[in-house]
């Protein structure tokens, strides 16, 4: 699952902050609009607070669900889209890749905008934008085309999802009425792993694959036409956008994720590690990062304030997300292939198979939502840590014989639970003795870390896995060819049956060697995230007490 970016963007206040000061933090506006609602002028209070609070709340859930379900609606089709448009394997891991990296770089973008340009009319913008691009990305009749499309949807996404957690704080009063609120949409946000499961199932069983992109559009447009109708908007701030970190960053992580997926070993048997884009993609990376640490360390705007990162506990939690979400999405996505290709279950079966796994993540938020205030967020992160661990570990045994119950049900069940008790524990670590001007950044750090760890990771475990596989196809071929001769000078050659089915097994059991691998990476990088919780986080149950939960990440 992956855990949806929730910026928390609230209605201004300041209008204009003195020289040389942050912004006003998304989240404090929140704080600072209850405090001071007896003197916001009337046309603005009339604007938070919007007669038909049902209808408002039903367009900001329904946006959250769209944007939320789009990871795992499109992981069902992976196999489909594999092979309507031609990709590779490495070259299909960009079809979650390009989404990832641009929701995740400029996510924080996005946030920002919805402060100087009018929440409302930025979440509009976002929801269009993702729209438009899912019409078009239905409609590609290549691989450029649909990752084009893919990208687009990212930015989309990038501006809508963070403006529309804002927007549930801007128009619903503090108390019952924002509580119900926040209880929709953090279940919408839950809810649309699982019904992006099914809904992929569906729609590429019964229609097509371009489906689960066509799905957004009239739901896209829906909340498009209803947003200004029900919805109040923000009032505007002073400011500059960060574009030079915002572009530097993104380029940087796309060029490293670029690089490290081109370096898998083809089915040839060559390694492309000394190629001459994998090596210039790799220094490209190096240099536009270190641009970017280098304008984030002397922007007055700057997305990712230094001061920020300087906490022990913040940090860790950082990386432990960036850890978290590595392993889960290449999980998703060579499990779908695994399941698909070598078992041959179809796209509704696979969104099934998931289900247990999506149950697992609720029911371990859920508790560690209780056990936070009683036993404090480090027994829950250690334990989850080495759950997690233990889970992929246990995954990286499956083989084409297994089967679902002696093979995946218990592992994934296992991993589900461990990150699931992560997951709240981190988001109040995140906001823990964070200055209430970088609230909004703080909370969207984790997030944006989720999404791009889940791409580096991506590219990580692909390069890993189909390099096992094209190796071991490889060997496999040739011992086979060898025993088929033997067999042909011995009076007994194969008949086509024979040799497609050895041909097929050789395919199968060559996935599951490779994939398998991946998850002993995944089980690594797991296991580096219980390194960083027993090195790094020291933060006491009375540090997270104070933590505004309007704040955190659901």
């Amino acid at each position: 699952m992956s855990a949806t970016s929730r910026d928390t963007g609230r209605e201004a206040i300041r209008t204009d902050p003195p020289p040389g000061e942050p912004a006003p933090s998304l989240a404090v506006e929140a704080v600072e609009e209850n405090i001071q609602s007896r003197t916001v002028p009337a046309e603005t209070a009339g604007a938070q607070r919007p007669k038909h609070l049902g209808l408002a709340l039903a367009v900001i859930a329904t946006a959250q669900l769209m944007v939320v379900l789009d990871a795992t609606i499109v992981n069902v089709a992976l196999p489909h889209i594999q092979a309507a448009l031609g990709f590779s394997g490495d070259n299909l891991e960009w079809v979650i890749n390009a989404y990832a990296l641009a929701f995740g770089g400029l996510l924080l973008l996005g946030g920002r905008s919805g402060d100087l340009l009018g929440r409302r009319r930025v979440f509009i913008f976002g929801i269009l934008l993702f729209s438009l691009a899912s019409l078009a990305g239905g409609f590609a009749t290549d691989q450029a085309w649909l990752l084009a499309a893919r990208v687009v949807q990212g930015i989309g996404a990038a501006f809508a999802a963070p403006t529309a957690l804002s927007l549930v704080a801007v128009t619903f009063p503090e108390g019952r009425e924002r509580n119900r609120a926040m209880g929709v949409y953090a279940a919408m946000s839950v809810a649309g792993g699982a019904v992006g499961l099914i809904a992929g199932g569906l729609l590429t069983s019964y229609a097509s694959w371009r489906w689960v992109l066509f799905v957004n559009v009239p739901i896209g447009l829906a909340v498009a036409l209803a947003a200004p109708r029900v919805l109040g908007e923000s009032a505007r701030r002073r400011g500059r956008f960060d574009l030079p970190g915002a572009i530097t960053g993104t380029l940087g992580l796309t060029a490293l994720v670029y690089g490290l997926t081109s370096a898998a070993t083809t089915p040839n048997g060559v390694s492309h590690w000394g190629d001459t884009k994998v090596i210039v993609s790799l220094v490209a990376s190096v240099v536009l990062l270190a641009t970017f640490v280098v304008i984030e360390g002397h922007s007055k705007h700057a997305l990712v304030p230094f001061r920020v990162l300087r906490n022990r506990n913040r940090s860790g939690a950082y990386v432990i997300m960036l850890c978290v979400g590595t392993a889960m999405f290449g999980m998703f996505f060579f499990l779908t292939l695994f399941i698909q290709q070598v078992w041959g279950y179809s796209p509704i079966r696979s969104g099934i198979a998931y289900l247990p796994f999506v149950g697992a993540i609720l029911l371990a938020t859920g508790l560690a939502s209780q056990l936070v205030p009683r036993i404090g967020a480090r027994p829950l992160m250690l334990i989850g840590a080495t759950m997690g661990t233990g889970g992929l570990f246990w995954l990286s045994r499956v083989t084409a014989h297994s089967t679902y119950v002696n093979g995946l049900l218990g592992a994934m069940i296992v991993t589900a639970f461990g990150f699931g008790l992560m997951f709240v524990p981190l988001s109040l670590i995140a906001l823990s003795k964070v200055r209430e001007e970088d609230t909004g950044v703080a909370s969207s750090l984790l997030n944006t870390g989720q999404q791009v760890g889940g791409s580096i990771g991506l590219a990580i475990l692909g390069t890993v896995a189909w390099s096992a596989v094209a190796n071991n196809a490889r060997s496999a071929s040739v011992a086979a060819t060898k025993a088929a001769v033997a067999a042909a000078k011995a009076g007994h050659p194969l008949t086509k049956a024979q040799a497609a089915a050895a041909k097929t097994q050789i395919t199968h059991n060559a996935i599951a060697y490779g994939f398998s691998h991946g998850y002993v990476v995944s089980a690594g990088i797991a296991l580096l995230a219980l390194i960083v919780t027993i090195a790094t986080i020291r933060v006491t149950r009375q540090d997270l007490a104070g933590v505004n939960p309007m704040a955190a990440p659901a």
